[in-house]
């Protein structure tokens, strides 16, 4: 309570860093401007948010800004709401807020409009250097009372401020998961991000836990290229040493998925793709008591069953989830068991303060089929495997506390607190996939099998604030924040398991053969501004400093004698990301966008773990860094088209690799693997979205059915403009460059292709996608090796079906066919976990599935 009485006094965010030192960053000419910056907004006087009122700036200006909310006759917010003012319109957001900024002075009438909504007006006077403030409610009109399909866009653009987030002249997407026909029990991905142009998917996981995804020829592996979080906090194993996301929230409770590219770096740190965050449902605020269940059935055993219960009691909301899917997945040697589970509470303290407590659990048994080989999958044996002996587990707890406080209209504070405690296990047999597990032909026993562990333990804190405030005339926008963080990683690897087959962690051996700690300490700090020019522009400069600290200690192996292989490493270095964007708006309902912003990705625990002994770690190994630009052109016309088109220029500087090496003083010919930075890739291209309502475009009549067709294609050129090799041949060093080969697992294209058909409470989505050829490996090898671990990728088309029927307000029925023709295809192949060998896509599968909501 400490925190929140220190909150409580309007001028105080220096008395708030007085009281948590470790949450500020350790630059202190950086923290006097962030505090300059925010503390006269705090001290702006408070406005009701329940009637029109007006808040005088603090200097003279000439223009006025208008915030507020709509909502429904019984409360609810209304999303998707086109707010028009003048020659400026918004849309609201999912809190149904919205905001408006740089209006003329004098008399204006904002005009509600929307599907299903009857036109609502209210008429105001604007003045010089006021904010006014509004609540809105509409009323259903009597058209949908008659059973008038009502659809709304799955994916849309964010407003410019979005929360605490700032997203103006910044790419961005908003995919509203409940819009969406979609297998979302099995969390298809190419299904929810079908109208994100670029999104590359990883498809090896049968089980449906994994989301692999990225963008602009990225790589997709556990969305490690994104700073992935739910509700805007960290669930990767540490963003700084191990950014893989092993922990997704079930799609089925996810209320939408936020994604911002490169640009988003300045505000949530280190990743070249930028945010992907997953923001989980509520309670409904007008009922005390709902429940609902989705209860599902597939092939190969599928089923699933997800539960929850909200509500608001008071001044309490909550919600909560259960859900439980197995069966056996596509492949042989596939079994899954997945339980999910999360709660939140949200307390409203006072008319300002909110509280909050959540928690998420994931607890999961997914048995590995590993690899195949080119031959099998050329003889159509995708189904086949010859691994029953390999399972993984990754049981996964994230608590989080969070803390918002509205001083006034113009700002607001956010508070969060989160951590982690996860584990990665996993036990198979981890031989090439041309080595067969076969029982030793005189035991008649197998091999056993190994054992690797690791257990993370994370906390980390995040406060935000964001004001807005008047100079020279207009009305803009400052979001400033500091983050503390912690991970600790202990990594136990190469253990003796048993020569079983089924799940099983225990050791047959006194000890691992490889055992770290990894620790990572990172304090940042960043200030971002939206910067209005008049009605239509805005400039949004910002500045973010990253100050990390990594540690490795332990040992690499251990020697016959039992003495232990040890390393230690430390690496402490401060970041400096900057960047800025702008918006044009060229009608009321389409603006051109600019965005440039620094990027950087630290260098990994893996990259300061050598594979050997013998190997060397550069000791002055660099994060890889660059940059993301990117120009487009998007908006709406006539409520009845939706587009976005951009083109993108993504640098990617100091990647990290090993070379073959002479060994420093050693003996002639005496050589060693050396890990460093040892090139560069560009990645370049176009993206673009485009949605039409045809009927209702070529009839004007809302009354009719939709039928909106869509296209979501990307063309992206990613290659290596520098590459250095160093391999040993015939005794000596050969070196050599990539330049100009493609980057690893980038396609040249990317396009997804289909039609919604929507009539009253029935709708129906069909796809195509089609991704070209990628390569494996850097050295762009065609031929694959034995192990079909390298070699071409080709390229594929997949067809997806679902729909979707609602009835009698309570009931909803849900049925699809995932790879609708049984196309056989592969995306990946796999060096070690989950193959190694060529991982094969699943083939025609469906899936149907009851709702209910009480």
């Amino acid at each position: 309570m400490e925190l929140f009485q220190l909150i409580l006094q309007p001028n105080s965010l220096a008395h708030i860093g007085a009281a948590f030192p470790l949450y500020m960053p350790t630059n202190p000419l950086l923290l006097s401007c962030l505090l300059a910056a925010a503390t006269p907004a705090l001290a702006t006087p408070a406005s009701s948010l329940n009637s029109l009122s007006e808040t005088p700036g603090t200097t003279p200006e000439r223009g006025a800004s208008i915030t507020g909310t709509v909502l429904d006759r019984s409360g609810q917010p209304v999303e998707g709401a086109l707010v028009s003012v003048l020659n400026r319109s918004t849309v609201t957001d999912a809190r149904g807020a919205f905001r408006l900024y740089g209006l003329p002075a004098g008399e204006a009438t904002v005009t509600v409009t929307g599907l299903s909504i009857n036109p609502i007006t209210q008429t105001l006077t604007l003045e010089n250097g006021k904010a006014h403030s509004l609540q809105l409610t509409i009323e259903e009109s009597v058209r949908e009372l008659a059973g008038v399909t009502v659809t709304a866009k799955a994916t849309s653009f964010a407003p410019e401020v979005d929360g605490t987030t700032l997203t103006a002249g910044k790419k961005n997407e908003v995919v509203q998961l409940d819009k969406l026909d979609a297998n979302l029990v099995m969390n298809s991905s190419r299904q929810v991000f079908a109208k994100v142009p670029g999104v590359t998917v990883w498809e090896s996981d049968g089980s449906g836990q994994q989301i692999n995804v990225a963008t602009r020829g990225l790589s997709p592996n556990r969305s490690w290229e994104f700073n992935t979080r739910q509700n805007g906090m960290d669930i990767s194993s540490d963003p700084f040493g191990y950014p893989e996301a092993y922990y997704n929230p079930p799609l089925e409770a996810v209320e939408r998925i936020q994604i911002i590219r490169g640009g988003g770096s300045l505000q949530y740190g280190p990743q070249f793709g930028g945010l992907l965050n997953y923001e989980l449902k509520r309670g409904p605020r007008d009922k005390k008591f709902q429940f609902e269940t989705n209860n599902t059935v597939g092939n190969n055993g599928l089923v699933s069953s997800f539960n929850s219960l909200g509500g608001t009691v008071g001044k309490v909301n909550y919600y909560g989830y259960f859900q439980q899917r197995l069966g056996g997945a596509w492949r042989d040697n596939s079994e899954f068991n997945v339980r999910n589970a999360h709660a939140n509470v949200q307390f409203q303290a006072t008319s300002k303060l909110r509280l909050g407590a959540e928690i998420s659990h994931l607890g999961y048994v997914i048995q590995q089929p590993g690899g195949l080989t080119d031959e099998q999958f050329n003889r159509g044996e995708l189904r086949s495997s010859s691994r029953n002996r390999n399972w993984f587990s990754t049981p996964w707890t994230v608590p989080a506390f969070t803390a918002d406080y509205q001083f006034s209209d113009r700002t607001r504070l956010s508070l969060k607190t989160f951590g982690l405690l996860g584990e990665r296990n996993s036990i198979g047999f981890t031989g090439a996939v041309n080595v067969a597990d076969a029982a030793n032909p005189t035991t008649g026993l197998r091999a056993n099998r190994q054992i690797d562990r690791d257990r993370y333990r994370n906390l980390g804190s995040e406060l935000r604030l964001l004001t807005d405030y008047g100079l020279l005339g207009q009305q803009h926008t400052l979001a400033v924040g500091v983050r503390a963080f912690g991970a600790n990683l202990r990594r136990q690897q190469q253990g003796r398991g048993d020569t079983n087959a089924d799940f099983n962690l225990d050791l047959q051996a006194p000890r691992f053969g490889r055992k770290l700690h990894f620790r990572t300490r990172n304090y940042a700090a960043f200030a971002e501004n939206i910067f209005r020019m008049g009605s239509r522009l805005t400039f949004t400069p910002g500045l973010r400093l990253e100050v990390i600290d990594n540690e490795g200690r332990g040992y690499l192996s251990l020697n016959a004698d039992g003495s232990e292989n040890r390393i230690s490493q430390n690496s402490r270095r401060q970041v400096l990301l900057y960047g800025a964007g702008t918006e044009y708006r060229v009608t009321e309902q389409t603006s051109l966008y600019a965005n440039y912003s620094r990027a950087f990705r630290p260098v990994t625990f893996g990259d300061l773990t050598p594979p050997a002994t013998s190997d060397v770690i550069d000791p002055n190994l660099r994060d890889s860094n660059g940059f993301n630009a990117e120009v487009g052109y998007r908006g709406s016309w006539a409520n009845v088209l939706t587009f976005d088109v951009d083109a993108f220029w993504l640098r990617y500087d100091d990647r990290i690799g090993t070379l073959r090496r002479a060994v420093p003083g050693g003996t002639a010919g005496q050589t060693q693997q050396f890990r460093t930075n040892i090139g560069t890739s560009v990645h370049k291209g176009l993206e673009a979205y485009v949605e039409l309502d045809v009927i209702h475009a070529l009839t004007g009549d809302q009354s009719l059915p939709h039928f909106d067709v869509y296209a979501s294609s990307a063309l992206v050129d990613a290659r290596y403009t520098q590459l250095r090799t160093a391999t040993l041949v015939s005794g000596g060093i050969q070196e050599g460059d990539l330049q100009n080969n493609r980057v690893e697992y980038a396609p040249k294209y990317t396009h997804r292709f289909g039609g919604t058909f929507a009539h009253r409470g029935f709708s129906a989505t069909a796809q195509l996608t089609r991704v070209s050829e990628v390569f494996a490996d850097a050295n762009n090898t065609v031929a694959p090796n034995a192990a079909a671990t390298t070699g071409r990728v080709p390229g594929y088309s997949v067809t997806d079906a679902s729909a979707t029927y609602r009835f009698a307000k309570r009931f909803t029925l849900r049925a699809g066919v995932n790879n609708v023709f049984n196309k056989y295809y592969f995306t990946r192949r796999a060096g070690g976990y989950p193959g190694p060998g060529l991982l094969p896509a699943d083939g025609r599968t469906w899936f149907a599935s009851v709702g209910l909501k009480l």
